[in-house]
């Protein structure tokens, strides 16, 4: 006579050969809106969240790295080990995240400065895979201040069309305005789960 353990294992094996196969998920739903500017609606879905934007050329890039820095007082970042040398400006103490930074000395500087891989208009939504100008997922939770270049070409319009682009076994971070959450009783906190400050720098 088989023990106890034996009959309930040999009921969980036979319930799940037994279980019905659920049915296929329609997913015919639309993708994409129409959206006539699709820089001009992340800006302003962002600026929703709190969070700062700016609209710069590609030539004028490393001037306003260099004034979002010098309004916010920052005088010292973090930067993965691939950033644009023309994006770390002279007079700032830039510490390069090659080999890894501790936790403690990310805790130190006044913020971090990164590009991204997509950004979703509808949403104001930026999306980090620790791709390209990025680096890793700690370098943009730990600091209070997260500056951020954004240029137009990675604007997509939903978030079925950013979630196209991204490979899912990538660290993916989506990050809507500074960090905020809110406790029972609808007080607002901000800076629990990454930065307090967010400011975009959108390349158009």
């Amino acid at each position: 006579m088989a023990d106890a353990r034996t009959e309930i294992l040999g009921r969980i094996r036979r319930s799940l050969t037994d279980r019905p196969v659920a049915p296929p998920v329609p997913r015919d739903y639309d993708a994409t809106r129409p959206v006539d500017d699709l820089a001009a609606l992340f800006a302003e879905r962002v600026a929703d969240y709190r969070a700062t934007v700016s609209r710069v050329t590609a030539k004028k890039l490393p001037a306003a790295i260099e004034a979002a820095l010098r309004a916010r007082d920052a005088g010292s970042l973090v930067v993965p080990a691939d950033l644009p040398a023309s994006w770390c400006v002279s007079g700032f103490d830039w510490q390069i995240d090659d080999p890894p930074l501790p936790v403690e000395a990310l805790d130190e500087v006044h913020g971090v400065l990164t590009g991204c891989a997509v950004a979703i208009a509808e949403t104001g939504t930026i999306v980090l895979d620790a791709g390209p100008t990025q680096g890793r997922r700690a370098l943009t939770l730990v600091p209070d201040y997260h500056l951020c270049v954004v240029r137009a070409k990675q604007i997509v319009g939903t978030v079925p069309e950013a979630l196209a682009e991204l490979d899912p076994v990538r660290p993916l971070t989506f990050i809507s305005g500074p960090s905020a959450t809110s406790d029972i009783e609808l007080n607002r906190v901000e800076g629990v789960h990454g930065p307090r400050n967010l400011e975009v720098l959108l390349v158009t």
